[in-house]
C-alpha cells in the first residue's frame, strides 16, 4: 500500500464496489497509520496480538485496545482482536466492545481441508 497509494486506493474502491469486505491487519504496529483509517475503505480493523497478549497485565495495552475499539465503532468498522488465548482476554475484549476475536482459545491453525463449512 505504501509504494503507490493512489493506485492502491483505486483498487480497494473497485473491490469494495464488487462487495468485497476489506480489513486492515495488525493495526497498531509497523506501518499502520491512523490516516489509513480515514483514506482507505476498510470494513474491519484487526488489532495486533501484541496488545491482546498484554491486555490483562498492562494498563497501556488495555487503553490502546479500548481506544481502537471506540475509534473503529465511530467509523462504522468492526474490530477483530488477534491472538486471544484465554477466557480472561476474551471477556475483557467483549467488555470493551470488540466485535470479533481469533486465536488459540478458539482453535489452533488448521489446514483448509480440515475446516468444516459453517
Amino acid at each position: 500500500m505504501l509504494q503507490d497509494t493512489e493506485a492502491t486506493l483505486a483498487t480497494l474502491h473497485r473491490l469494495k464496489a464488487l462487495g468485497v469486505r476489506i480489513a486492515m491487519d495488525d493495526f497498531g504496529t509497523g506501518y499502520s497509520s491512523l490516516s489509513y483509517l480515514q483514506r482507505f475503505p476498510f470494513d474491519k480493523v484487526k488489532i495486533d496480538r501484541c496488545f491482546t497478549r498484554e491486555l490483562d497485565r498492562s494498563r497501556q495495552s488495555s487503553a490502546i485496545v479500548q481506544a481502537i475499539v471506540e475509534l473503529c465503532a465511530a467509523l462504522d468498522m468492526t474490530t477483530t482482536a488477534e491472538g486471544v488465548e484465554t477466557e480472561e482476554q476474551f471477556a475483557a475484549l467483549a467488555h470493551k466492545g470488540c466485535t470479533e476475536a481469533q486465536g488459540y482459545l478458539f482453535s489452533r491453525p488448521q489446514p483448509a481441508n480440515r475446516i468444516r463449512a459453517a
